[in-house]
């Protein structure tokens, strides 16, 4: 499983005082709301920085880092990613997954036959779908509810499921 669990994106800068738009990519951006820190992926490193300030503007997160004072500090950031380590992750509920754990896992029929290998996870309003790529290269869309998802297991990278008629057609 990954350590680190990517929160946002830097969109661009917000103002001139160093502030930046961060489209989110998290269930919870009231999450930014919690968060001291966050870790920047440069391309070339993880650089740790301490959240100063947060707000929110349509559907961005509005950030204000400590020591970036000025728009030339933190606008060669444009279109990096920004991370919290798992540990610092907002507490998940019985049967909440996040979906970098999700990504690869084998995909398996409740007699154990193997279906495919899980490759992305499409949000829905009403709830979840996972990609399941097949071995002859077929994608299968499966819901994720209580009826379609039997058993997840993280750690033994499996996922057990009921295909819902209709669903191999």
């Amino acid at each position: 499983m990954e350590e680190l669990l990517r929160v946002g994106a830097i969109a661009s800068t917000h103002g001139i005082r160093g502030e930046v738009k961060v489209f989110p990519t998290t269930d919870d951006v009231g999450r930014f709301q919690h968060c001291t820190e966050l870790l920047l992926d440069t391309g070339t490193e993880k650089k740790p920085l301490q959240v100063e300030g947060v707000r929110f503007f349509k559907q961005f997160v509005i950030l204000k880092f400590k020591g970036y004072d000025n728009i030339n500090d933190i606008e060669c950031y444009k279109g990096k990613d920004l991370y919290v380590t798992r540990e610092n992750a907002v507490p998940l509920e019985r049967d909440e997954y996040f979906i970098a754990d999700l990504i690869g896992l084998t995909v398996l029929d409740e007699d154990d036959k193997k279906i495919g290998v899980l490759r992305d996870v499409i949000k829905t309003g009403a709830n979840d779908v996972y990609s399941v790529l097949t071995e002859a290269e077929q994608e299968i869309l499966i819901p994720a509810i209580r009826d379609c998802i039997l058993d997840v297991d993280t750690e033994g990278r499996t996922m057990h499921v009921h295909l819902l008629p209709g669903l191999l057609d």
